[in-house]
């Protein structure tokens, strides 16, 4: 906040404030009546570092939905971004204050941004590759993090991350949204607490990326820093298709190519092995045996893995098997019936893929009863958020640990990493969850790190 004072004064100011607002619901913006002349200072300022797709549907949104906050600068490596950017908060600001707003700074450069003492927190919705980066440089300059899913894109990567968070004290918030969904949360709660017996296996169905022709070299828009946004990973030569649109904001080619991520098993697999991790109650471990195969493409500028089958086997005994041949969703067998659970119809951006479902609750089980079953005082009740930004916002405040935190959130996106794994090597591959190793097998311990390109190595 930009109030003059320590960190933790200010937070108790926002503490105080939050507890004589939040009975009664924040409005759209807090009156200068509640928060005093100097009102603007006294909120959480936050900085958008990445603001294309995913940051304006739904990042942006998620946090000026909540009057506790407000978005002061956004960054992006391409200028023409900044620029829609800035017009769509100052425009939304604009309407919910009712007089015209032109409080947005714009950066080229996500350190500049860092470096600026007034911005308190960020939320990073860059592509995978630059994640794990900004979000260490970010915890290293004090602030506190909200970073779209997948945490990394190497096991890693995610492992210096989470030990950064911890080491720094930041609150961070990873963007699995579905533990903020009611469904989710039901649906691993009548696991935990038996109502299917005892779990046996969870499958984990994903939609799947085609693949698609060679795209010929383009020139470089000149308001692009492309160099920079390919980051650690090799230089290759510019195309429109292999990063985000010049005109527009559909859904990006890098989604598809795997030096920037590793496709669907991170895209939607962050999401919904984090759900099956949350009903396995295995969110902090990972499994310790797994293997599979896939199809890749053999020509064409997209390179992600096609249609695939991967299982992996915990501690417990469970087994989770993740394929593009089940239904979109989380469905965990025991002793005793199923629960299946899934987005249904609800989408994040207007691309998404969707499990529609005739329960619009998108939760079913083999035993309608089962989803109606009371869980009483002395049960297991997990961790209850309705709005996942709005979360991690309030954490600011309190400083206590969100919903979904990096811990969390590095155990999801490595199991992710796992199955990845397993779809190059042809064997079944012997995991240990605490020292994050393979065990004997040189080959695939050297596929849980990528090499760097200078000068754009990781800031540990």
């Amino acid at each position: 906040m930009t109030t003059s004072g320590s960190g933790s004064s200010r937070r108790q100011f926002l503490g105080t404030v939050a507890a004589a607002t939040t009975a009664v619901g924040f409005p759209t913006i807090v009156p200068s009546s509640v928060l005093g002349a100097q009102a603007p200072s006294n909120l959480i300022t936050v900085g958008a570092i990445g603001v294309g797709r995913i940051s304006r549907g739904h990042d942006m949104p998620g946090i000026w939905a909540h009057a506790q906050a407000r978005i002061t600068a956004v960054c992006d490596l391409d200028a023409r971004r900044v620029d829609d950017a800035k017009v769509l908060v100052n425009d939304h600001y604009t309407r919910a204050i009712g007089k015209a707003y032109a409080g947005v700074t714009g950066y080229a450069d996500y350190r500049a941004l860092l470096a600026n003492p007034d911005i308190d927190a960020v939320v990073i919705s860059t592509p995978d590759h630059w994640h794990a980066a900004i979000a260490i440089a970010a915890a290293q300059a004090g602030k506190d993090i909200y970073l779209q899913k997948p945490a990394s894109l190497t096991i890693a990567e995610g492992r210096a991350l989470s030990d950064v968070v911890h080491r720094t004290g930041v609150i961070f918030q990873i963007g699995s949204q579905q533990r903020s969904q009611v469904q989710f949360r039901r649906a691993c709660e009548l696991v935990r607490n038996g109502r299917i017996g005892r779990v046996t296996s969870v499958q984990v169905g994903l939609p799947g990326d085609p693949a698609g022709p060679e795209e010929p070299p383009m020139p470089v828009p000149a308001h692009f820093d492309y160099d920079t946004w390919l980051g650690s990973t090799p230089s290759v030569y510019y195309t429109e298709k292999r990063v985000h649109p010049q005109v527009g904001y559909d859904r990006p080619g890098w989604l598809r190519c795997e030096q920037f991520g590793a496709g669907m098993i991170t895209g939607w697999g962050a999401h919904h092995i984090d759900t099956a991790h949350w009903g396995m109650g295995t969110e902090y471990t990972g499994p310790i045996e797994i293997s599979g195969t896939a199809e890749f493409p053999k020509s064409g500028l997209w390179d992600v893995h096609g249609a695939f089958r991967t299982e992996a086997r915990y501690a417990n005994g469970v087994v989770m098997t993740v394929s593009g041949d089940f239904p979109n969703g989380i469905r965990f067998e025991g002793t005793e019936g199923w629960i299946f659970v899934s987005r249904g119809n609800d989408t994040v951006t207007a691309s998404d893929p969707t499990a529609r479902l005739k329960d619009p609750q998108a939760l079913a089980a083999s035993d309608p009863r089962i989803l109606d079953s009371v869980i009483g005082p002395d049960g297991v009740h997990l961790y209850k958020s309705s709005t996942h930004h709005g979360n991690w916002l309030e954490c600011i405040r309190t400083r206590q640990q969100p919903i979904a935190p990096v811990e969390v959130a590095h155990r999801a996106c490595s199991a992710c990493l796992l199955h990845h794994i397993a779809m190059k090597l042809p064997r079944r591959l012997h995991w240990d969850p605490l020292r994050e190793r393979f065990r004997d097998d040189d080959e695939a311990n050297a596929l849980l790190s990528r090499p760097q390109r200078p000068p754009f190595l990781l800031p540990v």
